[in-house]
């Protein structure tokens, strides 16, 4: 390579690129005498463009996976693309191509993209899901799961999105809204295919404990989620049907005496046959289909309207053996319990402000610690679990504690109900009603029923074209003949083909097990491959998914695990730690004539440039921080920033900004400051590189090298400890840039002592070792970080051999310590001096020094020393 004397990141970027592909810098391999390392930022959906995002998601993995292959780790750091989905087929559809020819293009111009940042991937193995290759082995595993009874059919109230014209899981229903789109959800009854997800509550729930390397934020989502309660459930017979129950859960069995009436969820079932041949019953059901439709978040919210109508229907309290009216209530989701609840309104507030409104009987059951509750003059209700039992029958008198555990062995002695533990967690609701995704490999046949597709079989293909106007509101597979017709593999006689596909979140449940090799033929995984790179080491990626794919990638692994094919070494968990980066937020800016504005658009003035010369009237607004988006007209390109400044500034800039767990505030200021630091480094390195090629090591006793020298060595290994341990420690990238930028000006500092000697050429060669060390460490130091100038450099300082086949740098602990030490010197908590003495002073001379000080002895004088606390080489506190 031709030696470049200007640091030109437009020619040097490029080549590093091609070296790294032609020599397979990054390549993964598996030396059996050094330890494995799985970095793994989540894969991109195929958009067409990176973002900034993107951008600073990959750097982040990138600095990890180059520092671990410094530390002498086999790495595994794979790259892939999450391709199936809505956006894409919504896409094409509108242009009129196929979405398999639109994914293919998008991942093409992405790939390029993310090649240009110089990341360390191993290409060899990237995976697409829209690839026959890949979705045919999602079909495998929901046969697998088809025989063990993970995967059935059912028919359910599902949540429909009218914009994208599909079911959308619980968890992809964001406020009422569809998680993508923002559309309102409506529901609807379709015969779905679930994963019984319910089957691994508790130990989803349990291995929660496992994961100490996941933020306590994702584990307290996942934890909620789940949702796990324990209770009893009653069963409340109907009057006039003595073999008809409504059966309720509960976790506070203490005031089944206080139930004063039931109520329902819209959705339940039973609901329309307890209301037909009721007075009013076409109101009813006009209301009750009214509180279907509502904000299912809105609905449990505790500021909520209470909206209900009666069901003109009783049941009897078993307790009690009252009758008590049956109700239906936007409050209650069929989600939740048996979607149905007991109302107890004298503890429970939303019971309460219920009975209020409708005038029900609300009855005290629990007496507070304090006698001051009057039943016929409550202001609320009463909901803390201390007390006792008040007009209870034979509980009343019984501590609230003590009655839970009685009234629960009286329902389970006389068969009333039983105990039981509920979920929140609800069954996974695979089934989307497109065309882009994974098609659910069943056939309909009249004779036989619901008939598995045998393994020979697969894929079951996607028809390559689908017409765009096959989009009324059902999936267009379902008018593609040639798709869905079909033989029974039985009885050969003419079926139908599902027409229903899988959710996308299907494919990125076990991707990261496909990446350990991704070219297998015979399985899904490998389960050699698996045995030794799972876990994942490192997962970075979006707090966006702590529920969605986090829970869903959990489940699929301990699937995968209880049907044999992790091999000899099966994991329970996927990823051992867990980093959510933050967003990259921007200012907004937003003139009353044209809207939102980019910042070029904003005068010096704060004015909008685009106005006529009335100035009053196109004042800027300037808005708070948001994230980078193109509607708030934010947004900053990658691309554009990576040509005009190059990879290594952009990602210097983005991991300096902020720590990766926080936002990044955009500064354009700060991405000019990152490129004038990677232009002193330059100058600096390449100043001296000519004159380090060969020299001789350093002396074996460095206490003879001179004092700047040793100065010099002290803040390169201080650098090197620093930036080792805020990589180790919490992945403080901005502190340990900041500690390489102190550094540089150190050396520059130190030019005017050491420096322009080796320049001449009549330097010591104690000198010149010293300084080949200090820059090549500089070098090593900066190269997760900025790796194409660093390759530039290493080759500039003599070195045939990529920079990452290079040691990570030890720091040695006697170069870091100080010939003197400063200690405070303190007499009952007050500084009363301060002691310079020689680091390798005992600490029996310190303290003796400390007493015998000028500046102590009056106040310690004739007085008796009760205690002498030392805190060696930084404090002495003399208590008198």
């Amino acid at each position: 390579m031709a030696k470049i004397a200007k640091y030109q990141p437009g020619k040097i970027e490029p080549r590093w690129q091609r070296y790294w592909d032609q020599h397979q810098t990054f390549r993964t391999l598996k030396d059996p005498e050094r330890p494995k390392f799985y970095c793994l930022v989540m894969f991109p959906y195929p958009s067409g463009r990176i973002h900034m995002g993107h951008l600073r998601n990959y750097a982040i993995g990138d600095v990890i996976a180059r520092y671990k292959k410094l530390r002498g780790f086999n790495i595994l750091h794979p790259m892939g693309w999450d391709a199936f989905g809505l956006p894409a087929e919504n896409a094409a559809m509108d242009k009129g191509i196929p979405p398999a020819k639109w994914t293919t293009e998008n991942i093409r111009t992405m790939s390029r993209q993310l090649r240009a940042m110089g990341l360390s991937y191993d290409w060899d193995r990237e995976i697409a899901t829209c690839s026959e290759e890949y979705y045919r082995w999602n079909q495998w595993l929901f046969l697998r799961m088809h025989e063990k009874g993970l995967a059935y059919k059912k028919m359910s109230a599902v949540n429909w999105c009218p914009s994208c014209r599909t079911v959308l899981a619980n968890e992809q229903v964001v406020d009422g809204q569809c998680w993508r789109c923002e559309s309102p959800i409506t529901q609807k009854e379709l015969s779905q295919w679930f994963l019984r997800i319910t089957d691994y509550a508790e130990e989803l729930l349990k291995d929660c404990a496992r994961l100490t390397g996941w933020p306590e934020r994702v584990i307290a989502m996942q934890t909620h989620w789940i949702g796990r309660s324990e209770g009893v459930e009653v069963d409340f017979p109907l009057t006039g049907e003595s073999d008809k129950t409504l059966r309720i859960f509960t976790t506070r069995p203490d005031t089944l005496c206080g139930a004063t009436f039931m109520v329902m969820a819209p959705e339940h079932p039973l609901v329309e046959s307890l209301v037909q041949g009721k007075p009013g019953a076409k109101e009813a059901m006009a209301a009750i289909q009214r509180m279907t439709g509502q904000d299912r978040k809105v609905r449990t919210a505790q500021d909520l309207e209470k909206e209900g109508v009666f069901t003109g229907a009783h049941a009897i309290n078993p307790l009690t053996r009252e009758e008590i009216p049956i109700w239906v209530a936007n409050f209650v989701l069929m989600e939740y319990g048996t979607g149905i609840i007991m109302s107890v309104p004298a503890h429970d507030q939303r019971d309460f402000e219920f009975a209020k409104k409708y005038h029900l009987p609300i009855r005290l059951v629990i007496q507070n610690p304090e006698h001051s509750l009057d039943p016929q003059h409550l202001a609320q209700a009463y909901t803390e679990e201390t007390g006792n039992l008040v007009e209870s029958g034979p509980f009343s008198g019984l501590s609230v504690k003590e009655s839970q555990e009685k009234i629960a062995q009286h329902i389970e002695k006389n068969g009333l109900g039983k105990r039981a533990v509920h979920y929140k967690l609800r069954d996974w609701g695979i089934s989307r009603q497109r065309y882009w995704g994974t098609p659910i490999p069943i056939i309909y046949c009249e004779e036989c029923g619901i008939v598995p597709v045998p393994e020979k079989d697969l894929p079951v293909r996607l028809p390559p074209d689908i017409s765009p106007e096959t989009r009324a509101g059902k999936s267009p597979l379902q008018e593609c003949t040639t798709f869905y017709e079909a033989s029974c593999p039985k009885c050969r006689r003419p079926a139908r083909r599902e027409t229903d596909t899988m959710d996308t979140f299907v494919d990125s449940s076990w991707y990261f097990l496909r990446y350990t090799d991704p070219h297998a033929s015979d399985a899904p995984i490998n389960p050699q491959e698996v045995s030794d790179w799972m876990p994942v080491d490192q997962y970075i990626g979006g707090i966006e998914h702590a529920v969605l794919h986090l829970l869903y990638a959990r489940f699929f692994t301990k699937v995968i695990r209880d049907l044999g094919l992790m091999g000899p070494n099966p994991v329970n968990e996927p990823f051992t730690r867990l980093l959510t980066q933050g967003m990259v937020v921007k200012e907004t800016h937003t003139c009353p004539r044209h809207g939102y504005l980019f910042p070029e658009e904003v005068t010096e003035t704060q004015n909008c440039a685009l106005c006529p010369q009335d100035r009053e009237s196109s004042r800027v607004k300037v808005g708070r921080t948001e994230k980078m988006s193109k509607s708030k007209k934010n947004v900053v390109d990658p691309e554009t920033l990576l040509e005009r400044y190059g990879a290594d500034t952009a990602r210097l800039f983005i991991l300096f900004a902020a720590p990766p767990e926080k936002d990044l505030e955009w500064n354009d200021a700060g991405v000019e400051g990152a490129t004038r630091f990677l232009h002193r480094a330059w100058r600096l390195i390449h100043q001296y590189a000519d004159t380090l090629h060969e020299i001789s090591p350093l002396p074996e006793d460095l206490k003879t090298l001179p004092d700047p020298l040793r100065k010099i060595r002290t803040a390169v290994h201080r650098t090197i400890r620093k930036v080792t341990q805020d990589i180790e420690k919490q992945y403080h990238f901005n502190t340990a840039i900041s500690a390489l930028m102190e550094l540089v000006n150190t050396l520059y500092l130190a030019r005017e002592t050491a420096g322009p000697e080796i320049k001449s050429g009549g330097a010591q060669k104690a000198a010149k070792a010293l300084w080949k060390e200090t820059l090549e460490t500089l070098v090593v130091l900066l190269s997760p970080f900025v790796p194409h100038l660093s390759e530039e450099l290493w080759k500039q300082l003599g070195h045939d051999q990529s920079v990452f086949c290079a040691p990570w740098p030890d720091w040695d602990e006697a170069a870091i310590q100080s010939d003197t030490l400063s200690i405070v010197v303190q007499v009952n908590g007050r500084v009363r001096a301060q002691l310079q003495i020689p680091a390798d002073l005992d600490e029996e001379t310190i303290r003796q020094r400390a007493l015998v000080h000028a500046s102590i002895q009056p106040w310690i004088s004739g007085k008796e020393i009760r205690k002498l606390i030392q805190v060696p080489g930084r404090l002495i506190n003399i208590v008198v």
